[in-house]
């Protein structure tokens, strides 16, 4: 299959690799300092899944230059969405499919809205990864799952090739039975681990061995939960608990995106995570105090670093 990556950053340049070195055609599509040193010195990934090096990798800036893509992993941070949405449009053929590795709810929703029902699957990417120079990226632990497929849950031959292809290249994948619920899943994920390592200032270890952190993480995965049973999504009643066995198994020095972009001065997905939270249990009538913590203690840093003036 012929893979366009838009937005190759950490976790788009960590699945991208293992897709290529397993003889996939991959085209990274990046910028910056980290398309130069990919451009001069190959891609380094380490992982305890496996460290990988590659030499020579098809790049670029402009999607333009890549011709269409089976299957486009779309891995930029969600504000640029709509403009981005605008720029793979000539990565497109009659069966492309688009698949999001960004963080929440929302993606899915607006690539149906920009580029249309057929061009869209769901699904998520589930692994910490974080761009440690340009060029060069670490993914922590031994969790790297992806799990995706059609908004309608049909079992297509396009996902059934995707599903085909990230085997051989030795990632742990799956067809989603249920895609809502996949998605809902890794948000519940997601809510609790970026929400409590960025609002604590600390990689997850410390957090989930102190009482009152560990009542936090469960706190914000019950809340998002609930939240999700209140919109009629399938996830069990009991669903925190195995978003805190996830938490557990870990690298003690893992962390949220929402941390590592706070950390940098960058700009946060907080709006969409836990401020979707947020919205999604005020329309449903459902408290999420934890979540409404998380807003207050990082709302001020959401758009970067303020200078004065």
């Amino acid at each position: 299959m012929k893979f366009a990556v838009m937005g190759a950053g950490a976790i788009g340049c960590y699945y991208g690799a293992r897709l290529a070195a397993s003889g996939e055609e991959v085209h990274f599509i990046a910028r910056g300092p980290h398309l130069e040193a990919m451009r001069e010195k190959g891609l380094q990934i380490y992982s305890p899944l496996g460290d990988l090096h590659l030499d020579k990798l098809h790049l670029t800036n402009d999607p333009a230059t890549v011709g269409t893509a089976d299957i486009v992993l779309f891995c930029v941070k969600l504000w640029d969405t709509d403009a981005t949405a605008a720029l793979i449009k000539p990565l497109l053929h009659g069966d492309t499919a688009v698949y999001s590795f960004q963080n929440g709810i929302y993606a899915e929703g607006r690539l149906v809205e920009l580029l249309g029902v057929p061009h869209v699957i769901g699904g998520y990417a589930a692994t910490p990864a974080t761009i440690v120079e340009p060029g060069v990226v670490r993914q922590f632990g031994t969790i790297a799952p992806l799990e995706f497929g059609e908004l309608d849950n049909r079992r297509t031959p396009r996902v059934e090739r995707l599903l085909a292809a990230c085997l051989r290249a030795g990632i742990d994948a799956k067809i989603a039975d249920d895609i809502e619920a996949a998605l809902w899943s890794k948000f519940a994920f997601i809510t609790a681990h970026s929400g409590a390592t960025a609002l604590c200032r600390s990689t997850e270890g410390p957090i989930r061995e102190d009482p009152w952190g560990r009542k936090l993480l469960y706190g914000l995965a019950r809340e998002t939960v609930a939240v999700a049973r209140a919109k009629g999504v399938k996830l069990p009643a009991d669903y925190a608990e195995h978003v805190l066995e996830t938490v557990d198994k870990l690298t003690y020095d893992s962390q949220g995106s929402l941390y590592t972009d706070l950390q940098r001065g960058s700009r946060l997905e907080l709006e969409w995570l836990s401020g979707a939270v947020v919205k999604l249990g005020a329309e449903l009538g459902v408290a999420t105090p934890s979540h409404e913590a998380v807003m207050q203690g990082l709302h001020l840093h959401a758009m970067g670093v303020r200078r004065p003036g």
